[in-house]
């Protein structure tokens, strides 16, 4: 492609499709007590998964520097353009340290074509809008298209989250442990949506395992329309087998032109926690 794609971590894409469209991820940063790693790059997702379960405490995380940025950026041959999809600025300091590495790179190659996006999402979010803008490049759409076109997706997003459990929530302390029981012995399951502003909220409390499903599926028609025009991304914690049934309801339902499954990395999964799914479509 005339047109270089770069993301950060969080955008949990299918690893067929970082080959197929050679796309560069910059990895986040996650660790359990003394030990970190560079997500994709020092432990994968069966590692972090198991990791997790084990450990007492929520991992913790954190963005790339800005010379990570820097680095990916200087990797990009000179007569190429870059685009780079960053995890919401609102939940992640990725955006500025994106920005600041592009700032880096400019002051030693003031001729570079670059742009930054906030995508004001994350995980399948990411996927659907790298999705599109790959088909655009492929099109033959130039630097200032794609992002035109990707900026006015942003707004059109919608990304929904599901949580299985809610033992991360508790040991990421947004929740006390007397709420959370609570909520398991009523068996309470919480349904999430980023927001418009790229933040994370709650979206509908419901109780019953079977309802919940329901309602997931039944809020995508309340949130779109034309799906058989449009993509679905779906993304999961460590839950494949639950995204397959659930994904093949919805594509009853809804008829997506098309779809796509990945699993949801380390920095989504630490808050997401196991279990939890993910999904992203067009207004």
């Amino acid at each position: 492609m005339t047109i270089k794609i770069i993301t950060d971590g969080a955008a949990d894409l299918p690893l067929s499709f970082i080959n197929q469209y050679d796309i560069k991820v910059v990895p986040l940063n996650v660790s359990f007590g003394d030990q970190s790693f560079k997500t994709g790059i020092d432990i994968d997702n069966e590692t972090f998964y198991r990791m997790m379960k084990k450990s007492a405490e929520l991992p913790k995380t954190s963005c790339p520097a800005p010379y990570d940025f820097l680095e990916a950026y200087k990797e990009v041959p000179d007569d190429k353009a870059i685009i780079v999809f960053s995890l919401s600025k609102a939940l992640s300091g990725t955006y500025e340290s994106a920005v600041v590495g592009m700032d880096m790179l400019l002051e030693e190659q003031p001729n570079r074509k670059i742009a930054v996006l906030n995508t004001k999402t994350g995980s399948c979010g990411q996927i659907l809008l790298i999705e599109e803008a790959v088909k655009f490049i492929n099109c033959g759409a130039g630097f200032d298209e794609v992002i035109a076109n990707a900026q006015s997706s942003i707004d059109s997003v919608n990304t929904l989250i599901l949580l299985e459990t809610l033992e991360n929530v508790v040991k990421g302390g947004r929740l006390s442990k007397t709420k959370a029981a609570i909520a398991n012995a009523l068996n309470i399951k919480i349904m999430l949506e980023v927001s418009k502003d790229g933040l994370i909220e709650v979206r509908e409390k419901v109780r019953g395992d079977k309802k919940v499903l329901r309602r997931f599926i039944e809020q995508i028609g309340e949130c779109g329309k034309d799906f058989e025009k449009k993509v679905l991304t779906m993304t999961h914690s460590n839950s494949e087998e639950k995204a397959l049934g659930l994904l093949k309801e919805i594509k009853e339902k809804y008829n997506f032109k098309e779809t796509i499954l990945s699993e949801i990395g380390p920095l989504i999964g630490t808050y997401a926690g196991e279990g939890g799914i993910v999904i992203s479509f067009k207004s």
